[in-house]
């Protein structure tokens, strides 16, 4: 058993209901924890507030190049041998950058926590972006772009966010372009990781079998020396200006055999959280399983289309509220004039209170099977204390119960207007 020394993380007072614990450094590094002794596996998830959004639009895709750089070593660390280190003691290592944040984690089994915690600290906290896999990564980074471009459910999200963001950097795509990254240098690569990863824009999630006082003092050995910040542009945030009109992009696509069609809104931000919950609860009502309404109408009676879904997303400073249908062409006006009637319905008529309790079933069964292992709950913690405070994550069940039908009512109008939102189209170019 390895020797515990005393942390100089201090415990963050948190909720009496919340099963993690919350502590944070004097640098601003920030630790979550919550032990889970049934289970025989630990899982780090170290969250970096420096996703697409934190890049200036020049550097764009600079986040997600970085994602993959950061495995390519250190000085200390050769390019793979993380890989080795964690595959040897049987674990697992992953990675993903969205516009609001990059995360990268590994599961282990907890016997395994003290000796694979410090590789993982040393590739991002020192990480050497070499010159030589620089231009062989940015290669495999560049057909990940290519690949998206086959996708055309990708090619109609991007230009979707496109028309909705304008001004934001949420409009611009994570992977980034062609151009962007062609014109990047190893060294403004460098730049960019010592000025964002730092203790301030990092949370540390330990979940699984290993004892707070284990987890709190090797994830405070393990962080320490962070990289010196050097000069790097700063992202252009602006607020997004309201959308005024039906904004309306066709894309042609070739061999696309169904077509697509996705109508989109601009909901709250992390800051309006409880008004993001009752928009989760709408996108439910409105096309979540067969039993909501425009499955039921536009799917299962009409057939109009072939499948449709609603989603929301929430976003630190704009959410996202869509909802996408894959239909026959000759379809697309009638089924858009539907959604939006259904939406107006929304606005004048009250959610009857057995679909509502429905939907709110619905939305506390998706939270419970979400938070069932390890891995869900660092993910969770992670992406809530990214955002605002990982405590919050937990009340969400709550917060759901408690809307009515009035509420949503005035959500649907405030947030889903039927005359301002984007409409986006995909159609195979033989039309």
């Amino acid at each position: 058993m390895p020797q515990i020394k005393k942390s100089h993380l201090l415990r963050v007072p948190t909720q009496p209901n919340c099963p993690a614990r919350i502590f944070q450094r004097d640098d601003g590094l920030t630790v979550v924890y919550q032990q889970v002794s049934t289970s025989p596996v630990v899982v780090t998830d170290v969250w970096v507030r420096a996703g697409a959004a934190s890049e200036p639009d020049e550097w764009s895709g600079m986040a997600h190049f970085l994602e993959h750089m950061v495995f390519k070593g250190t000085a200390r660390l050769a390019p793979g041998s993380f890989d080795r280190a964690i595959e040897s003691c049987g674990g697992v290592t992953n990675a993903a950058t969205s516009h609001d944040y990059a995360h990268f984690f590994i599961t282990t089994a907890a016997t395994h926590f003290h000796e694979t915690l410090p590789h993982l600290a040393e590739l991002l906290l020192r990480a050497a972006i070499p010159e030589e896999e620089f231009g062989r990564e940015r290669e495999v980074v560049l057909e990940e772009i290519l690949q998206s471009y086959d996708n055309p459910d990708d090619l109609l999200f991007e230009a979707t966010m496109e028309e909705l963001y304008r001004s934001h950097p949420y409009r611009r795509p994570v992977l980034g372009t062609e151009e962007s990254l062609m014109a990047r240098s190893p060294e403004e690569m460098r730049n960019f990781h010592s000025f964002h990863y730092q203790p301030d824009k990092m949370t540390v999630v330990v979940v699984g079998g290993v004892s707070e006082a284990e987890a709190l003092d090797r994830v405070d050995e393990c962080f320490q020396n962070f990289p010196t910040p050097t000069n790097c542009p700063n992202a252009r945030i602006e607020a997004e200006p309201p959308l005024l009109n039906v904004r309306r992009r066709e894309l042609r696509l070739p061999r696309l055999e169904m077509a697509r069609l996705n109508l989109a809104w601009v909901g709250p931000g992390i800051d309006r959280l409880s008004d993001a919950y009752g928009l989760d609860l709408l996108s439910v009502v409105l096309a979540a399983g067969r039993a909501s309404r425009l499955v039921r109408e536009l799917r299962e009676r009409r057939q109009w289309v072939q499948g449709i879904t609603s989603y929301f997303s929430l976003q630190r400073d704009s959410s996202l509220f869509t909802i996408s249908a894959w239909l026959d062409p000759a379809y697309l006006e009638v089924v858009e004039r539907t959604i939006v009637d259904r939406l107006h319905q929304l606005h004048v008529e009250l959610v009857p209170e057995a679909e509502l309790d429905r939907a709110k079933r619905q939305l506390r069964n998706d939270y419970a099977f979400s938070t069932e292992t390890p891995a869900q709950l660092a993910g969770l913690y992670g992406y809530y204390q990214t955002l605002t405070q990982a405590e919050i994550a937990v009340k969400y069940p709550d917060c759901i119960q408690v809307f009515d039908a009035e509420t949503l009512r005035q959500l649907a109008r405030q947030y889903l207007t039927i005359d301002r939102y984007v409409a986006t189209v995909a159609i195979g170019d033989e039309w």
